[in-house]
């Protein structure tokens, strides 16, 4: 089986986290769709932590400050290009990943 060689870029950051009044991870899904990108995932999860102290669902499926993890996968040039942009708008809020991963 052949694989092709692409990259992963990986965000974490907390689903109520917000930059010029706008969810930051809408704002990363337009700059990756802006960007060409082949396509990314957004998706939620139930607990976490990290320098910013826990992220957690509390009260009845209320969500408070859930970890949220959004993945692209392209070529490294093509991520490349928009990180920057990303890098500024999670800034010190969340963090950013990448590694190379096989592509089937």
């Amino acid at each position: 089986m052949r694989t092709m060689k692409m990259w992963s870029l990986v965000i974490r950051i907390k689903k109520n986290d917000t930059v010029r009044g706008k969810r930051v991870h809408v704002l990363i899904l337009e700059i990756l769709k802006k960007g060409s990108i082949s396509g990314a995932t957004a998706w939620t999860g139930v607990s976490g932590y990290g320098k910013r102290g826990n992220s957690d669902i509390h009260q009845e499926g209320i969500s408070v400050n859930m970890p949220l993890v959004i993945e692209a996968i392209d070529e490294l040039q093509k991520l490349e290009k928009v990180l920057p942009e990303i890098k500024e708008i999670v800034d010190d809020n969340g963090m950013i990943t990448m590694q190379e991963v096989g592509v089937i």
